[in-house]
């Protein structure tokens, strides 16, 4: 385990060197408007990617351990089924809280609040 982590911080030590050109660079209020809108796209499509990709876990770990509820007592089949229903919806609704999120992020006008 210590070595993945040595592997993990000698690469972000030289992402980190790597990116401190772009530090310095001198920027325009039209290169800063530009470089908001792409941050702005990166940052929506993490958002929708991570909740989208923690979603599907949440719901495959849910759905298996109701199968699993399930066969071990199918007298109680009816309410783990009314539970995990209930469970997907609100782990669905996140999901689609964290799109709307990313949809506003990317629709803002970032030049207009310049």
């Amino acid at each position: 385990m210590r070595k993945d982590f040595k592997h993990f911080g000698l690469l972000l030590f030289f992402m980190i060197l790597m990116s401190t050109p772009l530090l310095a660079q001198e920027t325009s209020l039209t290169a800063d408007r530009a470089s908001l809108f792409r941050l702005s796209i990166i940052v929506g499509a993490a958002i929708i990617t991570l909740a989208s990709a923690v979603g599907a876990y949440c719901q495959a770990k849910a759905v298996s351990s109701a199968c699993e509820g399930i066969s071990r007592n199918p007298a109680s089949g009816p309410i783990i089924r009314l539970l995990v229903i209930f469970g997907l919806v609100l782990i669905e609704t996140l999901v689609i809280y964290a799109l709307l999120i990313s949809i506003i992020i990317l629709m803002v006008k970032w030049g207009a609040y310049g």
